[in-house]
């Protein structure tokens, strides 16, 4: 990364007066370097880049009818829902900036320090969408400014964005006024920028606020058309990037899992946005740890690799998905025995997923697999399988909930209430993981020896239909001989 000219405004200044005052001081010499003649030059002998005649991008259609939905459920209020600041990451250097997952949802739109505003009326809502414009190049903003244009390139002009989004624009400069003098009811999405909270003090509640993020939480429970097709080439891209990482575990082995984590990530970027969540790959007794994401241990022939991981596609949907895979390509019968039987939990998982189901269907089921399993290796002495899930004493070594909703987060729908998601019944739309596992610690002195230190999950991403459900990740093979031949034909 190439050092700024001119330090980079702490403030990040934005207001047209700020940024000519901050020119001033720059050629009145406080920044040494800038003359008169080279801020004037500056200014001029730049083409014409403006856009017209843009087409809408492909779920303009589909925001529109998410913003309808959204408007009918709060008549009568201003809503805003903001994008996000970027954040700092260390000293001068920032995070890659990704839109909070509502702006995006309801926009189509991914800039930082977005806006998105319904304003009441004529008994519905009209829809603007605060944006940074172009940088001014009159004032020299565009490079001067940390976050010009020269400095981080071009943005769409508010123009550009109002065709590419069919949202109607506002600078987003002229935010923080409007919304001090706004009157009436507000509701603001919270927890992703403060001079838009800042600005709505006196004029929000934070049980409103929450009743608006948990109704947006909900609306992603059922999916459109758009985002199941976002999500099935999520699953595709991940697919590719499951067939790099076994493409290349002769590296993996020569060097860690990191091999195996920068593999897959180069799918991601390639083929999407970025990974969707930090990809476990984790091999041998790390395995055992759910959210493994040091991926700084060995890849050893021999032992298992369990890799969980999304490519999140461009427009912010992502896959999630695991396999669990005999680092030299063969299962050993140990490996085979604990490995068949997360399979067939999740094989009784996946066909209890169906319309009228309730969301728990899917998890017991899988579960009730599972202790059957373990009550049959004797790991629980006299006690039978309905004591054991009585008493759920299974969940040693399963650990964790059966499967999630997914979408534009890993762990989509995350606030919704628990009697529209856990306790609710499954409908065609509905996207969700299933992915049972076994998880032996490599210090569990209550298991046989050789049963420490191997993890095994397996995970698939479920759609819901009208006549039972489809799974989006199938390309990949999850049957232990299905895996063993497709890792030969990589690896060959």
């Amino acid at each position: 990364m190439s050092e700024e000219l001119i330090p980079e405004n702490p403030e990040q200044e934005t207001e047209e007066n700020e940024a000519e005052e901050a020119v001033k001081q720059r050629k009145n010499g406080l920044y040494p370097g800038i003359s008169d003649e080279l801020a004037d030059n500056m200014k001029s002998g730049w083409a014409d880049t403006e856009q017209h005649g843009l087409q809408p991008i492909a779920q303009a259609e589909h925001t529109a009818a998410r913003r309808a939905a959204l408007s009918a459920r709060f008549p009568g209020e201003r809503l805003v829902i903001p994008a996000g600041n970027l954040k700092t990451r260390s000293n001068d250097t920032e995070y890659a900036f990704r839109a909070s997952t509502e702006y995006a949802y309801l926009t189509g739109d991914q800039t930082q320090d977005g806006v998105l505003v319904l304003e009441p009326k004529d008994g519905g809502h009209k829809a603007t969408l605060y944006l940074l414009p172009r940088s001014n190049r009159e004032n020299g903003e565009f490079w001067l400014d940390g976050q010009g244009e020269l400095w981080v390139g071009r943005r769409n002009s508010l123009s550009e964005a109002e065709q590419l989004l069919n949202i109607p624009t506002k600078d987003v400069r002229e935010l923080t006024a409007a919304l001090t003098e706004a009157t009436g009811p507000v509701r603001n999405v919270r927890g992703h920028d403060p001079s838009v909270e800042a600005a709505l003090t006196d004029k929000v509640t934070a049980e409103r606020d929450e009743e608006l993020r948990v109704y947006l939480s909900e609306a992603r429970l059922v999916k459109d058309a758009f985002e199941i097709a976002e999500l099935q080439k999520a699953c595709d891209a991940t697919a590719r990037g499951f067939e790099d990482v076994v493409k290349s575990l002769d590296k993996a082995e020569a060097t860690s899992e990191r091999f195996i984590e920068g593999t897959f990530f180069l799918r991601a970027r390639i083929e999407g946005n970025d990974i969707g969540y930090a990809s476990i790959c984790a091999a041998g007794p790390h395995a055992t740890t759910l959210h493994w994401v040091r991926n700084d241990g060995d890849v050893r022939s021999g032992e298992l690799l369990l890799l969980d991981a999304g490519v999140e596609t461009n427009d912010l949907y992502t896959a999630d998905v695991t396999r669990t895979l005999p680092i030299n390509g063969t299962f050993s019968p140990l490996q085979r025995k604990i490995y068949d039987a997360v399979y067939e939990a999740q094989e009784a998982g996946i066909a209890a997923v169906r319309p009228g189901a309730t969301f728990r269907d899917f998890h017991d089921a899988s579960q009730r697999v599972l202790a059957e399993k373990l009550v049959a290796w004797g790991l629980f002495g006299d006690l039978d399988v309905d004591k054991v899930l009585e008493l759920g004493l299974q969940r040693r070594w399963t650990l964790h909930g059966t499967g999630h909703m997914l979408g534009m987060d890993v762990h989509d729908c995350a606030v919704a209430r628990t009697e529209a998601y856990v306790d609710g019944v499954l409908e065609p739309g509905v996207c969700l993981t299933v992915e049972p596992g076994l998880y032996f610690q490599a210090d569990d002195l209550t298991v046989p020896e050789e049963y420490r230190g191997i993890g095994v999950r397996i995970e698939d991403d479920i759609l819901v239909t009208e006549d039972g459900n489809r799974n989006l990740s199938d390309t990949l093979p999850r049957q232990a001989d299905e895996v063993e031949a497709w890792m030969a034909r990589l690896k060959g």
